[in-house]
């Protein structure tokens, strides 16, 4: 059977959140391709502290935004999240605010899309972006036990940042983790 031009514009997002522990360290993964396959972009994220609920909107919210960003405007999601598909098709109230606040945004989102379609399958179908979210966590708890091993826990920090229009911008990124409070030290040159 023929394809229609509509399936050969859409590209398809597997997406896929996790979290260890849930709440935990939590991450994203994403792998877009086209109809027929031909790979698009691989996109993963760690998310800090939250559930594998919050990682799943997340992950959908980054496969949005690519989308939108890069003007495909047929987008199919691929998820193992029964509880994100029946949210976003409606079949499942949102009764958490915090996913009520993701939902918002997601359902917004596919309003600007011509064509929107989620599908739920079984988490072995699924394997790439749970790999990628995997190795995004995995990434990110080996950074933070090598920041917290104590010879460079010891040492301070430093760098160098200018000051305009009311935002302190850093010249150069410092090896912290997402959500982690520092105190800071502001000396005039």
């Amino acid at each position: 059977m023929p394809t229609s031009s509509t399936e050969r514009r859409q590209i398809i997002a597997h997406i896929d959140g996790g979290s260890r522990g849930n709440p935990g360290p939590a991450a994203y993964g994403l792998v877009l391709s086209t109809a027929d396959g031909a790979p698009v972009a691989s996109l993963s994220k760690y998310l800090g502290h939250t559930t594998n609920n919050v990682a799943e909107y997340e992950g959908l919210l980054a496969a949005l935004d690519y989308a939108l960003e890069h003007n495909h405007l047929h987008l199919k999601i691929i998820t193992d999240s029964e509880l994100l598909a029946r949210q976003i098709t409606g079949r499942y109230k949102v009764r958490n605010p915090n996913l009520k606040l993701l939902h918002d945004r997601a359902r917004a989102l596919i309003a600007q899309l011509d064509g929107f379609r989620i599908e739920h399958v079984r988490r072995e179908h699924n394997r790439e972006a749970d790999r990628l979210a995997n190795e995004a966590m995995d990434k990110a708890a080996k950074q933070k036990k090598t920041a917290q091993a104590p010879s460079a826990s010891s040492k301070p920090l430093r760098a160098t940042a200018t000051y305009h229009q009311e935002v302190l911008q850093l010249e150069d990124s410092l090896p912290l983790d997402e959500g982690e409070q520092v105190n800071l030290k502001i000396e005039r040159k």
